[in-house]
């Protein structure tokens, strides 16, 4: 598998960036209007013209969530019910982007 570019200001190998530069901070987000990866929302408000549209209730079978370290590719599902690690690689994810979840997923009662 070739790995989806991911955009952003100083992003590394493992996509960490100039905003979030943590051991767990190893996941990038694919945003709906422009359908790239970015480490973060902030990544994307730098490095854009347009407005950030979270991914679509009605597509979260589809892959959006990229873990850094080995390059799988997550459905939402899949990545809300990891515990904060990659199921394929077991690297640890910050929990933290748990905060900014309506940024990267249109709003869901169900998000924890």
């Amino acid at each position: 598998m070739s790995e989806p570019p991911v955009r952003g200001v100083d992003v590394d190998s493992e996509t960490r960036c100039a905003h979030y530069r943590t051991d767990r901070d190893v996941i990038a987000f694919k945003f709906a209007c422009c359908e790239r990866y970015y480490p973060c929302y902030r990544c994307h408000a730098e490095t854009t013209d347009h407005d950030a549209v979270p991914w679509p209730r009605d597509r979260f079978d589809e892959p959006s969530v990229l873990c850094g370290v080995c390059e799988t590719e997550l459905a939402v599902p899949a990545y809300l019910e990891a515990d904060y690690q990659c199921p394929s690689c077991d690297a640890p994810f910050n929990p933290g982007c748990s905060a900014h979840a309506d940024r990267y997923f249109e709003a869901n009662d169900a998000v924890e």
